[in-house]
């Protein structure tokens, strides 16, 4: 089978990639999977400045999931150019660095400073950050400022772009569209849903900040009903992403229309999980007789 997926001007050697914010810069996995197998790692959030993230606790277990809201802790692109890239790059899977940011000029400047780093296969953009000079409105709920952005970023970089678009929104594919007029390479499908958990003791709020970011088995059905509205609305790939615990939701995500998928909560389950629905593809399309990923496309209308 043809595992191959071609994204912009870059190669995944096969569809199965671990999710950001879900496997840290790597080298935190190093010692529990063969990192080699990997069709690409998207990084944990990378942004201008270090960020400490929100306060604690940061996540809770949900009914069939995690609600999460880390505020995007992490060591700053200097740091993450410094300390982690040395990594990275000895990898023969694909690099791919989540770039966050609050203003446009955030973003064009973490990916600036990324650009002479060779081992850096693309970037993912974090669309769900705060635009701090729209009155906080997330960039990724507002279409105009969805397709201006990617197009600076485009600007910036000849490198693979994927934006990551968030569910929290009426219409996706409005979202999905001004991405690909932007110029993306491709999108991400989906980022979490906003939840909320409280004590009815205490009555309180769990999570300081009110709200978090819902993932985990309980948002596959989501995952998989949006990955299938926004693969038949653009034309560019689309990666899908949200409760991926075995290598049938992952099938599923395939068939709807994904070219790759990104397993997020459940590598904090089990760290080989990723490797295991990589080898349940393979078994699946053998069995299907199924030999590119396209092919996966072709069942549901």
């Amino acid at each position: 089978m043809n595992l191959t997926v071609n994204i912009g001007n870059g190669i995944f050697h096969n569809p199965v990639c671990v999710a950001s914010g879900t496997f840290g810069y790597g080298s935190e996995y190093e010692s529990l999977i063969d990192l080699n197998k990997l069709g690409a790692i998207f990084t944990k959030a990378v942004t201008l400045e270090p960020r400490t993230g929100n306060e604690i606790p940061r996540i809770i277990e949900t009914p069939s999931g995690i609600l999460n809201s880390i505020g995007l802790a992490n060591v700053g692109v200097k740091r993450f150019v410094q300390e982690k890239i040395s990594f990275l790059e000895k990898l023969p899977c694909a690099t791919v660095v989540n770039v966050a940011g609050s203003t446009e000029n955030e973003y064009i400047e973490v990916i600036k400073n990324l650009e002479n780093c060779k081992s850096i296969w693309g970037y993912e953009i974090n669309v769900s950050c705060p635009n701090v000079k729209h009155g906080g409105l997330a960039f990724g709920t507002n279409p105009f400022q969805i397709e201006n952005l990617t197009k600076l970023l485009r600007q910036a970089t000849p490198k693979p772009l994927i934006i990551k678009l968030t569910p929290n929104v009426t219409d996706i594919t409005t979202i999905a569209k001004a991405a690909q007029d932007g110029g993306a390479d491709a999108v991400s499908c989906i980022n979490t849903l906003i939840g909320m958990v409280i004590d009815t003791q205490k009555k309180v709020t769990v999570l300081p900040m009110k709200t978090g970011g819902l993932s985990g088995p309980a948002i596959r059905p989501v995952g998989v009903a949006l990955t299938y509205k926004v693969s038949r609305a653009v034309s560019i790939p689309v990666i899908g992403i949200g409760g991926i615990m075995d290598a049938d939701d992952a099938i599923q995500y395939l068939l709807a229309g994904a070219s790759a998928i990104q397993v997020g909560t459940g590598n904090f389950v089990d760290p080989s999980m990723a490797v295991n629905v990589l080898e349940g593809i393979k078994k699946y399309s053998e069995r299907e007789n199924i030999n590119s990923i396209n092919e996966f496309h072709s069942f549901i209308q």
